[in-house]
């Protein structure tokens, strides 16, 4: 009887062992066409767009939900994720979460850090670091993103959008976003980039 249920139970862990690695894989297969602009594993490829890799799987749904049903307005995307099922967002935000991002090398910011770490009480902007962390990781049970590490052309543009409107209609990234100038956005967007 022994023999029989450590049987049962090697098979068992041998069927899960296969389902768990068929998981990956299609993961993997989903996320094949994202590559062309976010690079291997959403690691980055150029700085016109986001690093995927690490992100918060609540946010990434959110998003992927927002370009499908284009309440977030960016042509390739809104296209990329109009065939997109629930399913399909959380394989893809699931697979993006689990990759290991990488920092920026760049020259350290002091302005930069002090915007992300303190803020500008003066304007009323509140440090970046409240609601995405001290290290940039962001705060998954929230749905803020993780900020750390990445680039820094596409954080000024993110912050340009928000102050313009043009992004996070119901967030408080816009009245935030607002109150900055382009130099205050170039500091700590260059801040950002470089945190591990």
């Amino acid at each position: 009887m022994k023999t029989i249920l450590t049987l049962m139970a090697a098979i068992w862990l041998l069927m899960g062992a296969r389902s768990g690695a068929a998981q990956p894989a299609k993961a993997q297969e989903k996320a094949a066409v994202c590559v062309g602009c976010h690079g291997e594993a959403g690691k980055g490829v150029t700085p016109l767009f986001p690093k995927l890799a690490g992100q918060n799987p609540k946010y990434l749904s959110a998003q992927l939900r927002a370009f499908k049903h284009q309440s977030r307005s960016v042509p390739a995307m809104n296209a990329v994720a109009a065939g997109l099922s629930e399913e399909d967002i959380a394989t893809l935000s699931a697979y993006f979460a689990a990759q290991l991002p990488q920092a920026e090398a760049v020259e350290s910011s002091p302005e930069g850090e002090a915007i992300y770490r303190f803020g500008i009480a003066a304007r009323k902007v509140p440090a970046c670091a409240a609601c995405h962390g001290p290290q940039g990781q962001g705060n998954a049970p929230a749905g803020f993103p993780r900020v750390q590490g990445q680039y820094a052309a596409y954080t000024i543009k993110a912050l340009s959008d928000y102050a313009q409107g043009l992004r996070g209609e119901n967030t408080p990234m816009r009245a935030i976003a607002a109150r900055l100038n382009e130099a205050e956005m170039k500091a700590v967007a260059a801040y950002i980039a470089g945190l591990k």
